[in-house]
C-alpha cells in the first residue's frame, strides 16, 4: 500500500493562508470518516501526484496522520485548470472490511473483428458503479472486444461472473457495441437535413427581424 505523509494545518483556513500554503508546493486537505475526527492537514503536491499514479483514482492510501497510519481514499478534489494545480483534497478514512461504491473507468482491450470488416466501435458508457471492499476495487474494468462482430454488443450482464466486486448498473445497459459503417447516402441525407435546418433557422430569424422593424 502506498504511503503519504501529512502535516497538521493550523489557522482558520483563510484564503491568504491557503494561498501561501499552495505557493510552497503543499495542498490543503481534510480527513474525515471511519474512527477519525475531522482534521485539517496538508500534503506535498508532488508526492500526492506520485501516489495517485501508483494506486489509481480509487486506490487506498496509508496516510500518516499525527504519526498514525490511516487507510484513506480520495473522495473529492478540486483542480484549478488555469494554474494547473490541485487546490484541495478530501480524504475519507475507511474500514477495510466494509464495502464502498465508487465510479470505475471502463477500458477496452483489443481490436474487434467487426472493425476489420468495416464496423465502428461505439462506447456509450465510460464508467460503471462498482461496490466492493477497498482492497478489491479494480483500477479499471477491462472489456475484451476482440470477438465482437458487426451487430454484437457487450452488456453489464456479461461482466457479472468471476468478479470479486458488484457492478451496480442495470444488466441490460450496453457498454460497447460494433455497428455497421454509415453509408454515403445516409451521410448525405444527414448533411442535407442539417443544411435544411440551418436555412429554416435563418429564414425564421430574418422574418423576426422584419417584424421588429415594422
Amino acid at each position: 500500500m502506498a504511503k503519504l505523509a501529512s502535516a497538521a494545518r493550523e489557522g482558520k483556513g483563510q484564503r491568504s493562508e491557503l494561498t501561501e500554503l499552495r505557493s510552497t508546493g503543499k495542498i490543503p486537505a481534510i480527513v474525515y470518516g471511519y474512527e477519525v475526527e475531522n482534521t485539517n492537514v496538508s500534503v506535498d503536491e508532488n508526492e500526492f501526484i506520485k501516489v495517485i499514479r501508483e494506486v489509481g483514482r480509487n486506490g487506498v492510501i496509508a496516510l500518516d496522520l499525527n504519526g498514525k497510519a490511516v487507510n484513506v481514499m480520495v473522495t473529492d478534489y478540486q483542480f484549478d485548470s488555469l494554474k494547473n494545480q490541485i487546490t484541495h483534497i478530501d480524504f475519507t478514512a475507511i474500514n477495510m472490511k466494509s464495502e464502498v461504491t465508487v465510479d470505475v473507468t471502463i477500458e477496452l482491450v483489443g481490436e474487434a473483428v467487426g472493425v476489420k470488416e468495416g464496423g465502428v466501435v461505439e462506447q456509450p458508457a465510460f464508467q460503471v458503479q462498482v461496490t466492493a471492499t477497498p482492497d478489491n476495487i479494480p483500477e479499471s474494468v477491462e472489456i475484451n472486444v476482440e470477438a465482437l462482430e458487426i451487430g454484437d454488443s457487450i452488456h453489464v450482464s456479461d461482466l457479472r461472473q468471476g468478479a470479486n466486486y458488484t457492478i451496480e448498473n442495470e444488466d441490460e445497459e450496453t457498454l460497447v457495441s460494433v455497428v455497421p459503417p454509415q453509408k454515403e447516402e445516409d451521410l448525405e441525407e444527414a448533411e442535407g437535413e442539417e443544411v435544411e435546418g440551418s436555412e429554416e433557422g435563418e429564414e425564421a430569424a430574418s422574418e423576426e427581424t422584419e417584424n421588429e422593424e415594422q
